[in-house]
């Protein structure tokens, strides 16, 4: 695919998707969310790539809808997503729950890390709040904004928001639109950890390969199915779901290299894909 509103690298084992529109605040548009959905797929079945990292370009991480598209709307008199049929679906196939759009990201098999480097509201907030982790600037705004569009909370927002953050602050976010600093959802526990600007990616990055090098690929994959399987589960389920799990997983190889590499006091050298 030509990519004409996304960047994509890849570099020791990391993939970095880069919202690419500077000059409009990297808004989300349809040409945008197509692109994006098939990088992410790229990147999931790629096996050099052990996780996924997601920014933007310039001062935003991405400041919502496109304008323009918002007038598109009203032009129409309706809703239309700017995108077609054919468009990748990424973690798709995995449990049904995750076959729907930003919910598709629960079905990678690869952590995905948010550096939110500026802006990220609406469809940029609902990214954010769909990746595993999330690393912001200082000052960086966050906000659902959908209110101030008479819009309904987004793409199961509604639904994800208050199993993070708990339903007393979901509620202040989703019913007031408000806007919120980095250092405010941090102490929320919206995002992980709050770093200078300059800072944020070298962070980001530096996490993630210490993820990678001490975490088998086969663990992250599973760990990250769990968790939002889970979800959805009762506790019990959960602990059938995880022993059947344990007893696959203990005959693997890196669990076998996770051991020597633990007795060895060494670094493991884990398999590439974890199967």
């Amino acid at each position: 695919m030509e990519l004409k509103v996304t960047q994509y690298v890849v570099d020791d084992e990391i993939a970095t998707i880069t919202l690419n529109r500077p000059q409009r605040m990297n808004t989300w548009t349809g040409r945008m969310d197509t692109e994006y959905r098939w990088l992410l797929a790229e990147a999931d079945r790629d096996p050099t790539v052990r996780a996924i990292v997601v920014t933007g370009a310039g001062r935003a991480f991405c400041a919502g809808a496109d304008s323009r598209a918002l007038e598109g709307h009203i032009a129409k008199g309706r809703y239309d997503s700017g995108t077609t049929e054919d468009i990748a679906k990424p973690g798709y196939g995995v449990q049904p729950e995750f076959d729907a759009d930003f919910a598709y990201h629960f079905g990678l098999t690869k952590p995905v890390i948010a550096a939110v480097n500026g802006p990220a509201a609406g469809a940029g907030f609902l990214l954010a709040c769909y990746a595993d982790l999330r690393f912001a600037a200082a000052g960086a705004k966050l906000t659902t904004s959908h209110g101030k569009l008479n819009l309904p909370a987004e793409y199961g927002i509604s639904w994800l928001l208050p199993r993070m953050i708990g339903l007393t602050r979901a509620n202040d976010l989703l019913l007031s639109s408000r806007v919120v600093l980095a250092e405010e959802a941090l102490a929320m526990g919206l995002v992980n950890a709050v770093l200078p600007p300059d800072e944020l990616l070298p962070y980001a990055y530096n996490y993630v390969r210490h993820l990678i090098a001490t975490v088998s690929p086969g663990s992250l994959r599973e760990t990250k199915r769990q968790i939002y399987a889970d979800l959805h589960r009762d506790v019990r389920a959960a602990v059938a779901h995880s022993r059947e799990q344990l007893e696959r997983m203990t005959t693997e190889p890196d669990f076998a290299e996770g051991v020597a590499a633990f007795m060895e006091k060494r670094p493991p050298r884990w398999s590439k894909r974890g199967q």
